[in-house]
């Protein structure tokens, strides 16, 4: 239930006192279940036996601490109201952000009780669990939008996605995004290695590959090493260590939860895992070198891709000799051309020395990331057809 592996727990790294949860509730059993998965999500709450102001509002009880600072109804970003507790509430002033939590299964009135207090849901223990402990984690992370997440996929081999991956992820930093590139290509040569960080102090695939349920945002992007402005998780130089899918899953949900871009080097192989974070993707680039043999390769790789990814462009790298222009490449592939990226003369002596793809901002592949995140971050927040 909640994120394990790496000590990355729910929640971890929240700021003391922030996003505190208020519990209304004087069933002891109820009140021990939810304050267990307060915990499991990282969350201190504030617990009341009825609502301040109302007749017959008790003193305060376990977390909370009945100060005049305390959080009340109205102020308090998520509220959990036990069952026994819906009608000491009903003349409460309504309010979003209220949860109906009970243990009878069987209760025909308790969606009677739920409108009577303008509860958004109603959440049965302990099927609902998971789901509790994910609003309540949302409450401690502060979640908002969360971030536009791009999968970067070579057509064939050698086209050069893990360097547009990495020039993409650069240009979104030094534009003041919060970024986090992702390598999710275990046979690849490693992200920080690209970026010239391969001994940075952080932690990498392995020491996520037991993860289980929700991992923390703040404390994943904290972990991880920092490099050119923006946060890289990537594989170490030892064996490599297959990351189960739920930890993928698990990983890339926590990347995506505090808002800004999340960059996604993928490999051209779609297996379980990869699965999972296609499914998670607003957009993935596949890079398709100019020439015909290279088309054919990737036709192979886009039907795999577009089984689970929504939106699938073409990124065509040089151009195609014999008159095929960017335009038929993508006709050829049948998805929409995202873009041309002509060949960077210099730029593999310049990555060897220690640059990192995008660093410069007049080269070719710089001038397209940026065009790229001008129409993918434009005020719609969206990416354009």
């Amino acid at each position: 239930m909640a994120g394990t592996g790496a000590g990355v727990a729910a929640g971890a790294g929240a700021a003391p006192g922030g996003g505190r949860p208020l519990i209304v509730t004087e069933d002891p059993v109820l009140l021990d279940d939810l304050l267990r998965l307060c915990a499991a999500a990282g969350a201190e709450p504030h617990v009341r036996h009825a609502v301040p102001g109302q007749s017959g509002a008790g003193g305060v009880s376990g977390a909370s601490d009945g100060s005049a600072g305390a959080v009340g109804w109205d102020s308090a970003p998520l509220v959990l109201v036990g069952d026994d507790a819906a009608r000491r509430v009903r003349g409460a002033p309504r309010r979003t952000g209220v949860l109906l939590v009970g243990r009878d299964l069987d209760d025909p009135l308790v969606w009677q009780r739920a409108v009577e207090i303008g509860a958004e849901e109603v959440l049965r223990l302990p099927d609902a669990e998971s789901l509790l402990v994910d609003r309540i984690a949302d409450v401690v992370e502060g979640a908002g939008r969360p971030a536009l997440a791009v999968g970067v996929i070579g057509g064939a081999g050698g086209a050069g996605a893990s360097t547009l991956a990495c020039a993409l992820a650069v240009r979104a930093a030094r534009a003041g995004e919060r970024t986090i590139l992702i390598d999710g290509d275990p046979l690849g040569g490693g992200m920080d290695v690209l970026l010239g960080g391969e001994s940075a102090e952080g932690l990498r695939w392995p020491d996520f590959a037991a993860s289980r349920g929700r991992v923390g945002a703040g404390a994943l992007e904290e972990s991880l090493p920092e490099l050119h402005a923006l946060r890289v998780l990537s594989w170490d130089r030892g064996d490599r260590v297959v990351v189960p899918p739920a930890a993928m899953r698990s990983v890339v949900a926590a990347a995506r939860r505090r808002g800004g871009v999340v960059v996604v080097d993928l490999p051209r192989r779609v297996d379980e895992a990869v699965a999972e974070v296609l499914a998670q993707l607003d957009l993935v680039l596949m890079v398709v070198p100019g020439e015909l043999r290279s088309v054919a390769a990737a036709g192979r790789v886009a039907a795999g891709v577009r089984m689970v990814a929504r939106d699938v462009r073409v990124v065509v790298r040089g151009r195609c000799p014999g008159g095929l222009d960017p335009e038929a490449v993508a006709g050829l592939l049948g998805a929409p051309l995202a873009g041309e990226v002509p060949v960077e003369v210099g730029l593999p002596g310049r990555v060897a020395e220690g640059e990192p793809p995008g660093a410069q901002g007049r080269g070719a592949l710089a001038r397209f990331c940026d065009g790229f995140w001008q129409r993918a971050l434009g005020p719609a927040q969206g990416v354009p057809a």
